[in-house]
């Protein structure tokens, strides 16, 4: 694996939990180190989701296509974010989304089964993943709450100004 790539998702875990030196050397062990280029899918349509996937450097964004060949974006991931498809990686079904590169990306790939006995077997990975997932549970319901409480209009511009303020960021590393 790439030492610089693992060396940002190692930044990042500090932030969370203090690992000891065998606890990453175990999680590197089942890392795949994945760089993408722009516009190169990462998952596509119809395939099963068997990954958690960390983006260390790039952007990344989940889309489906409508019948009419429609683009709808779901969301965007960047550095230090976590993307994929849970309800295809859980019901094991083809994917309903499109994860490709916005820009040259380079992306940290646990295969689902690695990353459960992560989580039975690294007592400070588990930790790390439920504080993730409780502050990802926290997000959800500030945006549902601005989405009731706030005007398409609001709605619309605050994205927008939600995404230049991320390009500014990554521009910036």
């Amino acid at each position: 694996m790439d030492s610089a790539i693992f060396e940002i998702f190692k930044q990042y875990t500090r932030r969370h939990i203090e690992f000891t030196d065998e606890d990453l050397e175990r999680i590197e062990s089942v890392c795949i180190h994945k760089k993408l280029r722009k516009q190169q899918y990462l998952l596509q349509e119809g395939d099963v989701w068997r990954f958690h996937a960390f983006i260390a450097k790039g952007c990344l964004r989940t889309y489906s296509i409508d019948e009419k060949g429609v683009e709808h974006i779901v969301g965007f991931g960047i550095c230090n974010w976590w993307v994929g498809d849970l309800e295809s990686l859980k019901s094991n079904t083809p994917s309903k989304f499109n994860i490709d590169a916005v820009d040259d990306s380079k992306v940290i790939l646990i295969p689902d089964r690695d990353y459960n006995k992560l989580v039975r077997e690294v007592p400070a990975f588990n930790k790390m993943i439920i504080t993730i997932h409780h502050r990802s549970f926290m997000a959800a319901q500030r945006r549902i709450l601005s989405f009731i409480s706030h005007s398409a209009e609001e709605k619309y511009l605050a994205f927008w100004r939600c995404i230049l303020d991320s390009l500014i960021a990554f521009q910036r590393i």
